[in-house]
């Protein structure tokens, strides 16, 4: 409880036992009471995550997010004998987090938090690649699409060692043949990604993959993402910065219009 709580009720239990106190005064305090109580940690814009990570006995545990284009803490705990933590961060709409130990300063685990509770499993050992987060339908979503695109991943580095040899051993011929390839897996790759969002125009992954997977691609394709999303999801976090990206996009190719006219 925090002592701003404590304080509050400790006034309160001071006029309620007082004999002479007038009845007012007692209808306005339990009022109070009511208004602080509703607004605690846990209502429904606020990301909790409460986790156990087997083998971490000691250290701290951070929770952060992208701030002014730089990750920083947002909220932190301490673990202690039996790696159990509990993270918390006001949220409005779905974001994205990162979750680090501090006695494990290279490995950083991305999680979709929502303005709910959610749970994550773990092992000290493998901390990645060992973790079950549960309670997000926008972090389900996303490990599915990360397990697809690893497969285009895969064919890329496939084909770019194919190219090096090809370019290496003077084959003209193999190397055009494998840069049209190539541009034919970015498309497919594009392409995916577009349906995938548009598939899941409800949830805030669709303007997220928009924003980070094709923040290069046709503005065509951006476009079909952005006008595919509902009201809710336009109007969060990633939905505004998505609308808002775009415009900017616009209003340069305008620009440059005119320019060369």
């Amino acid at each position: 409880m925090e002592e701003s709580e404590q304080a509050w009720y400790f006034i309160i239990f001071v006029f309620l036992i007082n004999e002479n106190m007038n009845k007012y005064f007692t209808i306005y305090f339990l009022v109070l009471l009511f208004l602080l109580s509703a607004c605690q940690p846990g209502d429904k814009n606020s990301f909790q995550l409460t986790g156990n990570i087997d083998g971490f006995k000691k250290g701290t545990i951070y929770l952060e997010k992208v701030q002014d284009t730089l990750i920083q803490v947002v909220d932190s705990f301490l673990v202690k004998d039996n790696g159990q933590f509990k993270l918390s961060y006001p949220l409005e709409s779905p974001e994205i987090f990162y979750l680090r130990i501090k006695e494990i300063p290279d490995e950083r685990l991305l999680v979709f938090g929502e303005p709910a509770e959610m749970q994550l499993n773990s092992k000290l050992e493998k901390f990645v690649l060992a973790a079950e987060v549960t309670g997000s339908e926008n972090q389900r979503l996303l490990e599915d699409f990360k397990d697809m695109m690893q497969q285009f991943n895969d064919a890329e580095l496939s084909l770019y060692k194919v190219h090096f040899d090809a370019k290496k051993n003077g084959d003209s011929l193999a190397v055009d043949s494998l840069d049209a390839a190539y541009r034919n897996l970015l498309k497919r790759s594009y392409l995916y990604t577009v349906n995938y969002a548009v598939k899941h125009h409800d949830q805030e992954i669709a303007p997220y993959l928009a924003l980070t997977e094709m923040y290069d691609a046709n503005i065509k394709l951006l476009d079909t993402v952005n006008n595919s999303l509902t009201p809710e999801v336009k109007n969060s976090t990633y939905g505004k910065q998505l609308d808002n990206f775009l415009k900017v996009i616009k209003e340069n190719e305008e620009k440059s219009t005119s320019e060369s006219e």
